[in-house]
């Protein structure tokens, strides 16, 4: 099993700018990719970005390319990945979910990913 825990969502205004962080705990030596998606109320969750945990490819949702970044730190085990959200805009306001998967090619299908935190709420006001 792989745990996941979620940090770093508030409250912003439009052109400010956040840093989630995602630790994973537990089983991690099978997960080779590891992704943050998002949920508004009313809309499907939607991949935002995901990041091979080796090698560090990326991929990226067309409505954050340019204003979001994926990261990952490796160092002495921490699994630890990070997403740095710049220019947020009202409509980035969702819950925020980091997710991890065994898959061995980077998607941001929510059906490739096994594993889920419990999310973390992003708001971000005119």
């Amino acid at each position: 099993q792989v745990q996941l825990l979620e940090s770093g969502g508030g409250s912003v205004q439009a052109g400010g700018s956040l840093r989630l962080s995602c630790a994973a705990s537990g089983d991690t030596s099978r997960v080779n990719v590891m992704g943050w998606f998002r949920q508004a109320p009313g809309k499907e969750r939607e991949g935002v970005a995901a990041i091979y945990t080796t090698g560090g490819v990326t991929y990226y949702g067309d409505s954050v390319k340019d204003r979001f970044t994926i990261s990952r730190d490796n160092a002495n085990a921490k699994n630890t990945v990070y997403l740095q959200m710049n220019s947020l805009k009202p409509e980035d306001t969702a819950m925020y979910y980091c997710a991890a998967s065994h898959q061995l090619v980077v998607t941001l299908l929510p059906i490739d990913f096994g594993y889920w935190g419990q999310g973390t709420q992003v708001t971000v006001s005119s």
